[in-house]
């Protein structure tokens, strides 16, 4: 029986994530606040589930020193939030190999295709 836990090819996709705060701010733990977060998706060669999380929080904790930002060097900070998704790579990695798939719950055509963004619609 093959472990949906575990991918055969040694790889696994993880996303964490960041919060922004300024250091010197109230309401930096205040649940009502709002505050900048990045999801940033990775990839780490790992031998399990368990292991790929602990290098997924490594390389996310590797991001969150305390530093001087903007133009009046505020003190600010990356705060890890947690991991928010990982699923095992069950494929070699290569063109064309699917590492992520999700199912949707059915939906209005019209709504399925909101969904989509074109070729130009990357661009940043």
């Amino acid at each position: 029986m093959n472990d949906k836990n575990l991918s055969p090819v040694g790889w696994y996709v993880g996303s964490y994530l960041i919060r922004f705060i300024e250091l010197n701010e109230e309401g930096n733990e205040d649940l009502e606040n709002r505050f900048l977060t990045w999801e940033n998706t990775i990839i780490v060669k790992a031998s399990n589930l368990e292991e790929a999380y602990d290098k997924i929080v490594k390389v996310a904790n590797d991001g969150t020193e305390p530093y001087e930002g903007g133009p009046d060097g505020v003190p600010v900070q990356w705060v890890l939030e947690g991991v928010t998704s990982l699923l095992p790579i069950y494929e070699e990695l290569e063109d064309g190999a699917e590492i992520m798939w999700a199912e949707h719950n059915p939906k209005k055509l019209k709504n399925i295709r909101k969904m989509v963004t074109s070729k130009e619609g990357f661009k940043q």
